[in-house]
């Protein structure tokens, strides 16, 4: 009997191992439980979000669409009535068309980019997961093609997940990791935001918005 008890704790053991590990590897992220996620997009309005001059946003069938045109001469924001600081975001997107991004810990301006922050690039290039600062450094992480191209294709979902938390920053692109960084120069708050980038044509798609706080 003892010999029995012994098996299957070791057993347990395992399995505990297994499923922690599995939640748990250097270049990718898995999410092991919904618990703590809140909503930013209820997929019915844009009840939390304010946009900025450029641009349309719209809810089709429970998804956010952005769309723009060569005459738009700023970015279309569509921003977060809150501001945020330490976060995990995630979300699906979709790209056919144009340059788009998610802004965070931004902050409003009146230029036509109407932002100065960070954004985790989305694009109709492989440059998607890499990190920008609008108003700032420009690129800070600027992806290797070759290995975004491993996972991500253009026009088709694909899943995001952004970690924020002090100066760390984490950009995930379908449960890989594009960008890590301990970056202390850029804003440690602000809002979140989705861009249509100005003077081109966009068409760009998202869904699943969530926080974990």
């Amino acid at each position: 009997m003892l010999k029995h008890k012994t098996a299957l704790l070791v057993l347990i053991c395992l399995a505990v191992f297994f499923v922690l590990a599995s939640c748990q590897n250097e270049n990718k992220t898995k999410s092991c439980g919904n618990e703590n996620w809140q909503k930013l997009f209820n997929g019915k309005d844009l009840q939390g979000f304010h946009a900025l001059p450029g641009g349309k946003w719209q809810v089709k069938d429970g998804v956010l669409v952005g769309t723009s045109t060569e005459q738009d001469k700023n970015h279309g924001l569509l921003v977060t009535d809150k501001t945020y600081s330490d976060f995990t975001l995630r979300l699906k997107f979709k790209i056919t068309e144009g340059d788009s991004g998610v802004y965070f810990r931004m902050k409003e301006t009146t230029h036509k980019t109407g932002a100065e922050g960070f954004q985790a690039e989305i694009d109709t290039s492989y440059e998607t997961g890499g990190l920008y600062e609008t108003g700032g450094r420009g690129w800070v992480v600027k992806p290797d093609p070759e290995y975004v191209k491993k996972f991500y294709t253009i026009g088709q979902w694909s899943e995001m997940l952004v970690k924020a938390k002090g100066s760390h920053i984490q950009i995930f692109i379908n449960g890989n990791k594009v960008t890590d960084i301990i970056d202390t120069q850029g804003a440690k708050e602000g809002h979140i935001a989705l861009q249509l980038h100005s003077n081109m044509k966009m068409h760009i798609e998202a869904k699943d918005i969530e926080i974990k706080l």
